[in-house]
């Protein structure tokens, strides 16, 4: 079994649609929505993370995008810009989800992209922007 996290952005026709309730039934995947941004009758983002066998995901994520769904693995749309930090931790104090942490041995910035769940709260702390999140 594996977890993968994923930004879907849907077109307004597609906001109704009862797509999860397709890929727990008909793929077995485990489904974990860390945030949602969606109105009927307009366009929406959701953050999911899917838990189950690598094929009924990629399987899964087919059926989504044959309904005009837009899904992209969350890495892909987290920017961040390492090579330009200082390590001066401040985003490790608003990170609550554990993604941006300090390596207590170099005192260098960890940033594990798979922990992140878009709160977006680094975008702020970051004294530097080096974070830019592309969430809608």
């Amino acid at each position: 079994m594996i977890k993968k996290r994923f930004i879907l952005n849907f077109p307004p026709e597609s906001g109704d649609k009862a797509f999860t309730y397709h890929l727990v039934k008909d793929y077995d995947i485990r489904i974990n929505i860390l945030k949602a941004e969606v109105f009927p009758g307009k366009r929406g983002s959701l953050l999911l993370e899917l838990q189950g066998k690598k094929e009924n995901i990629e399987k899964g994520v087919e059926y989504i995008v044959s309904h005009k769904i837009k899904c992209e693995p969350l890495d892909k749309r987290i920017y961040f810009q390492e090579e330009k930090c200082i390590d001066c931790g401040n985003c490790t104090a608003v990170c609550f989800a554990g993604a941006l942490t300090m390596n207590k041995t170099n005192w260098k910035l960890n940033f594990d992209k798979n922990k992140c769940v878009v709160c977006e709260l680094c975008i702020p702390a970051c004294p530097l922007k080096l974070f830019k999140i592309d969430f809608n």
